[in-house]
Parts: C-alpha cells; sequence; structure tokens
C-alpha cells in the first residue's frame, strides 16, 4: 500500500440553511487501502461522501487529488479526477439496458452518433462478470432487483477507470452470496491499487474488508483508529459518545405461551407466498429469516392485505382479516412497516405529525370529517418526546430526518393507535446507525410488553437471534423451518435457509 494518499478532503466544512452538517473535517484514503467511515445517521457521513462525489462543494477547506488542490463542483469535475462514488439510493435510468446504463453518457459509437452495440455489450458483459453479475447486458434494468441494481452501479464505477470508489452501503440490499461476492471485489480492488472508501453501519463488515476507519460524529472527525488496532465497543462508544448498555434490551422467552394466539394464519398463500401457516401469542415477537427472494417482504405484504391471495385466512383476535384491503387490515389492529421506508412507508413531502397520525385520522376526526388538529398536534408532541425523536418540529418535513428518525416516524404511526394488535417489522433496523437501532429495539420490546404481537422479518441474523421467542426460515415462499429462541443458532438458520440439514 501507498502512503500518500490518492485523495484527501483538508480542514473541510459544510453549512445547510440552520445546520452545520461538517466543521474542520479531514480525511484521505490511499492506494490500496479500504478506509471505512463510521458514524450516527446524521453524523455527517452523507455530506462528506457527497463533496467527494462533486455533488456538494465545501464551504471550506481542500479537495486535493494526488497532493495536489483541485476545483470540484460537480460530479464530472469528480468523475474526470477518478473519483466515483456508489450511492446508496441509486441514480439509474429503468428503462434503459443494463449496459446503457453502466456506460451511461460514455456510449460507443461507430461515428454519425450511431452507438456501437456489439462493443456496448460486450465490454458491459466484462465489467458485470467482476462484480458477479450473470445478466444478459440488454435487459432493461427495471427488470432486475434492487440487489443486482447495486452491482450494476459498482460495475459502472469500474468501468470508469477510477483511482478512487466510495461506497455507500453497499450490501443494504445484497444477499448473503452476493455479500461475498462484494467483499471479494473489494479485496480484487484493493490489490490492484484502488482506493475504497467503504461507508456501512454494519460494524462485522468494517473488521472484514478494512484497513483503517475514521468516526463522524455532529459533523465532527472525533477518531480514526486502524481496525487491526481496535474493536466493536470502542467504535460504539465514539460513534454515540457513551457507552450502551446494551444493544438488545430484550431477553426473549421460549416457554408455550397460554390461551389462543392473537395472530392466526393458516395456509395463506399468493403469488410468492405458498401455504404458509403459523400463530403469535400477545406479547411474543416472532422472526421471519431467509435469504434474499424467499418470500418474508411478500409475506408481510399479503398480511397487510397490500399482495392479493389466493387462498387461506388471517385472523386476529379471532376475527378473519378480508383479504385484499389494507385499511381492513388497519382497522381490524394490524401494522405494518415497511422495508422501504421512502418508497412504500412515508409521505416524504409531507410533515413529521401528519406521517405519525395517518393511522389514527379517523379516531380524530369530528363530525364532517374535520380533523382535530389541536388534539394532532399534542399527540404528535408528545410522541416526537417520548421516542427521543430528533426534529425541529412536528411541522419539519420527514424528508429531511435521519433515517433512524424516519423510522422512528414510521414507529409511531402505529404506536399512537390505541387499538393496535398485530405490528409487522419489515427489516426495521435497514440503513441505521447502531445508536438508533438500539432505540428501536427498545421500541419493539416496550411494543411486546404491552401485549402486542410482533412480526419482524430481518436479513439480520444477530437482530433476529436477540430479540425474537421463535423464529420462522422460509425459503421459495414457504416455512421451511421454526426454531425456539433457546435451540436457534446462525449455523441453523443459514443452513435452513439454503436448503442444508
Amino acid at each position: 500500500m501507498n502512503d500518500r494518499p490518492v485523495l484527501e478532503l483538508r480542514d473541510v466544512s459544510k453549512s445547510f440553511p440552520g445546520a452545520l452538517a461538517l466543521e474542520n473535517v479531514d480525511f484521505d484514503v490511499r492506494a490500496g487501502e479500504v478506509h471505512a467511515l463510521l458514524g450516527e445517521n446524521g453524523a455527517g457521513k452523507s455530506t462528506l461522501i457527497k463533496i467527494m462525489a462533486g455533488v456538494h462543494t465545501q464551504d471550506e477547506g481542500e479537495y486535493v487529488v494526488d497532493g495536489r488542490a483541485v476545483p470540484v463542483t460537480s460530479p464530472r469535475d469528480a468523475r474526470d479526477l477518478g473519483v466515483s462514488v456508489v450511492f446508496q439510493e441509486l441514480s439509474q435510468v429503468a428503462s434503459l439496458s443494463v449496459a446503457e446504463n453502466v456506460f451511461f453518457g460514455r456510449l460507443p459509437s461507430r461515428g454519425a452518433g450511431v452507438v456501437d452495440q456489439a462493443r456496448l455489450h460486450r465490454e458491459a458483459r466484462e465489467y458485470l462478470h467482476a462484480v458477479g453479475l450473470t445478466v444478459d447486458p440488454a435487459t432493461r434494468l427495471g427488470f432486475l432487483s434492487v440487489a443486482q441494481r447495486q452491482l450494476v452501479e459498482i460495475a459502472r464505477a469500474l468501468s470508469q477507470d477510477a483511482k478512487v470508489i466510495a461506497m455507500d452501503e453497499p450490501t443494504s440490499a445484497l444477499s448473503h452470496t452476493e455479500i461475498e461476492t462484494l467483499f471479494h471485489l473489494v479485496e480484487q480492488l484493493s490489490a490492484r491499487g484502488v482506493a475504497v472508501v467503504y461507508v456501512s453501519h454494519k460494524l462485522d463488515e468494517l473488521f472484514r474488508v478494512s484497513d483503517r476507519i475514521t468516526v463522524l460524529r455532529d459533523g465532527r472527525k472525533v477518531a480514526e483508529r486502524d481496525t487491526e488496532r481496535t474493536d466493536a465497543d470502542e467504535l460504539i462508544r465514539l460513534m454515540v459518545g457513551r457507552e450502551l448498555d446494551s444493544l438488545f434490551p430484550r431477553t426473549p422467552a421460549s416457554p408455550a405461551h397460554p390461551g389462543a394466539p392473537l395472530l392466526e394464519v393458516e395456509g395463506l398463500t399468493s403469488a410468492m407466498v405458498r401455504d404458509v401457516t403459523f400463530s403469535v401469542h400477545a406479547g411474543e415477537v416472532v422472526g421471519f429469516s431467509g435469504l434474499m427472494g424467499a418470500g418474508r417482504t411478500e409475506l408481510a405484504r399479503a398480511l397487510f392485505g397490500l399482495d392479493a391471495t389466493t387462498a387461506g385466512t388471517v385472523r386476529v383476535g379471532g376475527r378473519t382479516v378480508p383479504r385484499h384491503s389494507s385499511v381492513q387490515a388497519t382497522r381490524l389492529g394490524i401494522g405494518y412497516v415497511p422495508e422501504d421506508r421512502k418508497a412504500d412507508g412515508l409521505v416524504l413531502v409531507s410533515t413529521v405529525r401528519a406521517n405519525m397520525t395517518l393511522a389514527i385520522l379517523r379516531r380524530l376526526a369530528h363530525i364532517g370529517s374535520r380533523v382535530n388538529r389541536s388534539a394532532e398536534r399534542s399527540i404528535a408532541r408528545d410522541t416526537v418526546e417520548r421516542l427521543r425523536i430528533k426534529a425541529g418540529s412536528i411541522e419539519q418535513q420527514v424528508a429531511a430526518l435521519s433515517g433512524g428518525n424516519q423510522q422512528k416516524v414510521m414507529l409511531a404511526r402505529w404506536l399512537v393507535k390505541e387499538d393496535l394488535k398485530v405490528l409487522i417489522l419489515d427489516e426495521p433496523t435497514r440503513g441505521i446507525d447502531v445508536n438508533s437501532k438500539s432505540e428501536i429495539y427498545r421500541l419493539v420490546a416496550a411494543i411486546a410488553e404491552q401485549g402486542v404481537a410482533v412480526l419482524v422479518m430481518s436479513s439480520e441474523l444477530p437482530e433476529l437471534l436477540s430479540m425474537c421467542d421463535r423464529i420462522h426460515v422460509m425459503r421459495d415462499g414457504r416455512i421451511v423451518d421454526g426454531y425456539r429462541h433457546d435451540e436457534a443458532t446462525q449455523e441453523k438458520l443459514m443452513s435452513s435457509a439454503l436448503g442444508g440439514r
């Protein structure tokens, strides 16, 4: 590894209206090095990455490439200098082919404005192969899964012959196998002398792939550590500025629950879910594990009435939930926090208050369908305080909140519902920092203690093992195994998911 930095951000500061995002931050990465960037949501990681990409320009400080300060005012400036960023929220054109997205803005030409399709597909196939993606380059990008589209974006960065590649939460939508492929790719890039900036909330990933770790907190650089000379406890303490008493506050129980179950599902079948039967008692947390595509999200959507079902019944407290109606599911006491909070859960252009009270508007409505705004504001203010949601006010646009606080708003929507009986959580801590995760876990534990039946769909095995009384494993849309808390292990869950014994 070369000791001279390829890229340096020196004494960088950046402000937005009403907020100081970065203050005098130094960051550098060397050729052949993997330098991880760690911090809570709102710590300044995204702003630093966007300055690196040329999306934002620093207010103060220098952008230095190969020892020379350079002006970078646009993404094209950054790319021309050999700096490429793969963002968590992908900027792609779904209507174009995979190959056209890999070489977007740089399509090979045969002259007279005619694209050389043969060369385009040949060269795209090479980069797709490098990231372990075996799809036809002519395939329309919109037909690919989120995980596959993530790999296409990495292939695009490789095609730009970048000296520095920054990856923002690159494994957030990848399966176990795809994650291993990504790790192998990072090792290959490092061996070729490419400098990699790796942003992730998953500490185990950082210890697996990185050489150095820089920690940001409240827009400031608080520490830089050689990875081999630190541990998870120190990093968590640096991130949050204090010790976390317990990441998982709930101690699951394994004895049988007396009485009738609160949620009963029998033979539920949809396009992606096949003959699923299970039950959940009041106060119980039941997890659903499985590889990507196993059917966890589809089961959650079918239970809440978002996906059409062709067979089976769902009962809450002995009452049958009508099919294909999330409105009826909500009225009978089912709540649902989707995997993608921005696309499927939150009204981003609306306020914290309005997002929180969507599920209780009928309760707040006067005769003539007028909502009691005073009561609504009171509920929202109390909930913001109780859940420690960091927002300027209840009238702040929810899009401006960090990921962890957005997730709390999603949970709050159901916590304010007095008749909540069943809560379905799909990837409840995806893309949020460790401190926000701990707070979410505490909320889930409190919800269960109130007698709500909680379902957790998650790809994070430690999360399931630490929170759940029972865990079902799904494969190909079916439940293939089930484990009590006291008998479940990561090895058993993974073996069941893969079809082993």
